[in-house]
């Protein structure tokens, strides 16, 4: 089980529940590099991942990856209406998954669910309307009740 530090962390992350820009665009740059590049750093990293802890899944992790989705929704959205605490929301999910993301496959799913939660928003807006501001309100709703859950439950 991991530490129970982490679920409380993530109560406080959700005190305020606002958003910012997209932060997993950031996922180790993959793609950028030639796939020659790519070959020589996977073989130098395969010891490394070899010593690493095993991805052996917490009870949590479905809430966990959720959060992370809401997170993603919240910070497309409340960016996109300006609100005026829109650019905390990359650090909270650095903070999530540096607290979470043991394994580089972990670390993978957070951000991907985080990337999920963002795109899904911003294919279809391009402006804030009623509807985004209601959108958002749910998600808040949805987080803090997740967030008490997942303390409750997993937070010691």
């Amino acid at each position: 089980m991991r530490r129970p530090t982490t679920i409380l962390c993530l109560l406080a992350l959700l005190a305020g529940l606002v958003s910012g820009p997209a932060l997993a665009q950031q996922r180790s740059g993959r793609g950028a590099a030639p796939a020659k590049e790519t070959a020589r750093e996977a073989a130098k990293e395969a010891p490394k991942e070899a010593n690493a802890p095993a991805d052996v899944p917490a009870p949590y992790d479905r809430d966990l990856l959720r959060m992370s989705e809401i997170i993603g929704a919240l910070a497309f959205l409340r960016n996109l209406c300006g609100a005026p605490d829109a650019s905390d929301w990359p650090a909270r999910m650095k903070a999530l998954i540096e607290s979470e993301g043991v394994t580089p496959v972990r670390r993978d799913r957070l951000a991907g669910a985080y990337n999920r939660g963002y795109r899904g928003y911003a294919l279809t807006y391009r402006v804030c309307t009623p509807a985004a501001h209601e959108a958002a309100a749910r998600y808040v709703a949805e987080g803090d009740r997740l967030s008490h859950a997942l303390a409750g439950r997993f937070g010691g």
